[in-house]
């Protein structure tokens, strides 16, 4: 049996120990904090908040993976009396539709947008400089950046797709939050054989076998003492609240303004609060230069307009600063293809939102691991991601 080595225990290096050890290799993890998640962990305590809006995608292509091992089962959907509150900001006012503009974007499904054009100049040609402004807004809940309009079109197109993809919504909310799923990731693994030691801080490669790296970029980048483990990634301002429930509580608000993002997640599952209240998770972008406290009263207008009379019904607050860790953003010109390679050569592999692996969000750490697990095991067949379809190029 080969021996595989994995580097950190949130999602993407559960995800990759289990499939290396389901290929038939002998594993053990390694993570220096004291508890496995990484940024899938959930805060304890009556209000059970993810770090940062998280949910799974129930059409991606690793959705089934996770169900078959029962890793996000159980699992909520959007129920029909809450999609009624879904909301948009627009020109500082709350409204139950999107502007016509989005609407005539949203119809035109077919369209195979450039890799190396700007989003912003793409669609203005195509739908007009509002609609291409609002359209790009909307997918800061995607993408985490101040400014979607200037990332690369076929990047914020393919998000816009799937995010208003006709039919019932694909967002999936495992009940419990995701520090469920991290429980049972780590239980599959441990039940594979899986060695998994916390509090184990690794700051020199071994040499000896296989080794994933399911690290930050930056932490990789130290590890490794490779300076070209780059990437573009957002920067937003988060706020988590605890609220006394309302009739009138928007579920989700998108910021056609300014990218920002609203979410009541005891929407669909109610398990995340005490009886009558509601978890709410907002983020707001980051403008160059600005200030945590700057980007938190920006978003402190957009909650007033989701949750009316907020501040009064407020029973629990969590403020944070997420900075190059909410996955990759590709800028004109670049693709998922482009990003840092997940095989580094002599037997290391990487893993995370921001290397070469496609998928929305989480789904990239979900892809680079599965695919570093193949290649660290010597599995047999073909690689995880030769079923993926080549970026569209211009």
């Amino acid at each position: 049996m080969k021996q595989v080595t994995v580097i950190g225990g949130g999602l993407g290096g559960l995800v990759a120990a289990i499939a290396a050890a389901e290929a038939g290799a002998r594993v053990e993890l390694f993570e220096s904090h004291q508890t496995l998640g990484g940024r899938a962990r959930s805060t304890e305590g009556a209000y059970i908040a993810n770090d940062g809006p998280h949910v799974f995608y129930s059409d991606g292509p690793h959705w089934p993976w996770l169900v078959e091992r029962r890793i996000v089962t159980p699992a909520a959907r959007i129920p029909l009396r809450e999609g009624r509150w879904l909301r948009f900001r627009h020109k500082g006012r709350r409204r139950a539709m999107p502007p016509a503009g989005v609407l005539r974007a949203a119809s035109r499904r077919r369209l195979e947008a450039p890799v190396d054009q700007d989003f912003r100049s793409w669609a203005t040609s195509l739908f007009g400089a509002e609609s291409a402004r609002m359209t790009a807004n909307m997918m800061g809940v995607a993408t985490f950046d101040r400014d979607p309009g200037r990332l690369s079109a076929a990047f914020v197109w393919e998000r816009f797709l799937r995010v208003t993809r006709p039919g019932y919504p694909s967002p999936r909310y495992v009940v419990g939050g995701w520090r469920a799923a991290v429980d049972r990731l780590a239980a599959r693994a441990r039940e594979l054989g899986v060695r998994i030691e916390t509090g184990a801080r690794v700051d020199v490669l071994p040499t000896s076998t296989p080794v994933i790296v399911a690290t930050s970029l930056d932490a990789a980048r130290h590890l490794l003492r490779d300076d070209t483990l780059r990437w573009e990634s957002g920067r937003t301002a988060m706020l988590d609240l605890g609220v006394r429930r309302h009739k009138g509580d928007a579920l989700v608000v998108f910021d056609l303004d300014e990218a920002g993002f609203f979410e009541r997640f005891t929407g669909p599952d109610p398990t995340l609060a005490p009886r009558d209240h509601s978890l709410v998770q907002a983020q707001m972008p980051l403008r160059v230069g600005e200030s945590k406290a700057s980007g938190l009263a920006r978003l402190e207008v957009l909650v007033d307009l989701a949750l009316p009379g907020w501040r009064e019904r407020t029973t629990w607050r969590r403020e944070a600063v997420a900075a190059g860790r909410t996955g990759a953003l590709d800028l004109p010109g670049t693709s998922w293809r482009d990003r840092p390679a997940i095989d580094r050569g002599h037997g290391v592999y990487l893993v995370g939102d921001q290397v070469a692996a496609p998928g929305l969000l989480s789904e990239v750490t979900l892809a680079s691991a599965r695919q570093a697990a193949h290649l660290a095991a010597g599995a047999p067949g073909p690689a995880v991601l030769a079923a993926h379809q080549p970026a569209v190029r211009p």
